[in-house]
């Protein structure tokens, strides 16, 4: 296990009805005149907006609104809100929806206090230094950025989606009502499912040896995961349920399940050049793109993606020829991904393998390569992209 230091400030209030609790809990941490930032009609359709203007409002805080968020939330928005913020005098800022919102939001905190352009942070040309504080209250399981220091933005001009992370964005509270993610259609709550697995197993296939502990973290939200998933989209109104899959997503990506050892995030850079293309959710996008890229590399450790077949996929072990374990274990998460209703190629997802070139290129490694569990070349990555294309169970 490697050294580390772990830093996790969020205070996380989990329950039903907890988002009643956002006017006290934002004046507890310091904000006094709050931006509530959210996507689209469902959160004022279902009431939720509602409740917690209810809610500032007995707590004597002030507020102003703005809605619009899209999936792979835009670099448009954030220079609006951080425009908004610095005339009204803004003080916090209240995101109310899932990762895209909350990333947008930490983007505007960000940008608020920055002279310069709040883009410098995700393209690695400045280094931040100062943050609105952030709180949230999720309506959907899935990017884990309630707990998390990261943001990931899509610059419209030029279609770029880049990420940054700071422990100065790291949300000061979270609200979790898993009652607030019983209204998402099925297809959402897969997304979002496929991409809480993605962040563990970014974290689960590692070069570092001797890390039983977050091995076995790992796979209990995995398995967790592959439990609860069917049993949400068969019920959706499964309280129990939507309440694991919730506190999962927010445990998969604290990094808890991921201290003291190397990370990759190769199949999260090579998917946000799928949705920064063509719009596709996250989640969709991760359910072509990981077992692509488990196919790819699997050779560099088989007994590794052979520990994951068996603990987690309950195949048998080869002990002959570990490599048949592993592409088993690589075979059933891709139907498993299939079963609960994502695509596994790019013709399912909506892609073209003749943009393959330009995927690789925006991807921008040049002739370098990447970190992670294996360093990938411009060729490897073209390669995952056509393995990709052309997956079949």
């Amino acid at each position: 296990m490697e050294n580390f230091q772990f830093y996790s400030p969020t205070e996380f209030v989990f329950g039903r009805d907890t988002e009643d609790k956002a006017g006290e809990l934002v004046k507890k941490h310091g904000g006094s005149k709050v931006l509530i930032h959210y996507g689209g009609g469902s959160a004022e359709r279902s009431g939720l907006l509602g409740r917690v203007r209810t809610s500032l409002e007995k707590a004597g805080v002030s507020f102003i609104e703005l809605g619009g968020v899209k999936p792979n939330p835009r670099d448009t928005l954030v220079y609006e809100g951080i425009e908004l913020c610095r005339r009204d005098g803004i003080d916090f800022i209240l995101s109310v929806g899932g990762g895209s919102v909350i990333d947008s939001s930490k983007a505007i905190a960000l940008g608020v206090p920055y002279s310069g352009d709040f883009w410098d942070f995700y393209c690695d040309k400045a280094v931040a230094k100062a943050a609105l504080p952030v709180g949230t209250v999720l309506t959907i399981a899935a990017a884990g950025s309630e707990g998390s220091g990261d943001s990931v933005i899509t610059k419209e001009d030029g279609g770029l989606k880049r990420g940054t992370g700071t422990d100065l964005i790291r949300p000061r509270f979270s609200i979790l009502d898993p009652q607030l993610t019983c209204t998402l259609p099925a297809y959402q709550t897969a997304c979002g499912a496929t991409d809480i697995m993605a962040h563990v197993f970014e974290r689960y296939f590692t070069n570092t040896t001797e890390v039983e502990v977050t091995d076995r973290l790992c796979e209990a939200v995995l398995l967790t995961m592959i439990k609860e998933t069917p049993r949400v989209i068969a019920d959706p109104n499964n309280y129990d349920a939507r309440a694991n899959i919730m506190w999962a997503g927010t445990v998969a990506h604290t990094n808890i399940v991921g201290v003291g050892r190397e990370q990759d995030w190769n199949s999260h850079g090579i998917e946000h050049e799928l949705s920064a293309l063509y719009d596709c959710a996250h989640g969709a996008g991760l359910a072509v793109i990981m077992p692509a890229w488990m196919e790819f590399v699997y050779r560099h450790d088989p007994l590794r993606f052979a520990q994951a077949a068996t603990r987690i996929w309950g195949c048998q072990m080869d002990f002959g020829n570990p490599e048949v374990t592993a592409l088993e274990g690589i075979k059933r998460f891709r139907s498993f991904l299939h079963s609960i209703g994502m695509p596994i190629n790019f013709a399912e997802l909506g892609a073209r393998e003749e943009d393959i070139p330009a995927l690789v290129d925006k991807f921008g490694i040049g002739d370098g390569k990447t970190g992670g569990f294996v360093h990938l070349s411009a060729e490897d990555i073209t390669e995952i992209y056509r393995i990709a294309a052309k997956a079949e169970l």
